[in-house]
């Protein structure tokens, strides 16, 4: 199944996979090999975790490059912004508090709300979306409560 991915954020896929391969993976063999010169490996903890964490790690590889295989890098350029979608920032009235804030919508790895970045699967990314300006969006949050927006722009 397809994922939709900035080309930042396949980017970043990209750059994580190389530092697994080329900087933990070394670092995890030589671990084993210590380990295993240290004698005995029934009774030794260290070869046990090693290895244990080797296992880990090529979970982890396989998983990004199963990602960035089925990655689909978004075409920012076919964006419309006469609607709010995925990749667009939203300047929103809070109709509750009368404060404005601002997301941007984007794929589920690449959210970080420290920089205004939610997951089009959030409560209230799913309300906006297909929303023009001037329309008002409710939005009814996991623990019952219900918000209304007002969307007041839209921009790539």
């Amino acid at each position: 199944m397809a994922s939709y991915v900035t080309q930042e954020g396949l980017n970043k896929m990209k750059v994580e996979l190389e530092q697994l391969e080329t900087i933990e993976r070394p670092r995890i063999t030589q671990q084993i090999a210590e380990a295993r010169d240290k004698g005995d490996l029934s009774e030794n903890a260290e070869y046990d975790a090693a290895k244990e964490a080797q296992g880990m790690l090529e979970m982890k590889i396989s998983k990004l490059k199963d990602m960035i295989v089925n990655s689909k890098v978004i075409n920012e350029s076919l964006l419309d912004t006469s609607k709010v979608s995925i990749l667009t920032t939203v300047r929103l009235k809070n109709n509750g508090t009368k404060k404005e804030q601002v997301f941007t919508l984007v794929p589920d790895n690449e959210s970080d709300l420290k920089s205004g970045k939610i997951s089009v699967n959030t409560p209230i990314a799913k309300g906006l979306l297909g929303k023009a300006v001037g329309e008002t969006a409710e939005v009814l949050l996991p623990n019952g409560n219900q918000l209304s927006f007002e969307v007041l722009e839209i921009s790539l």
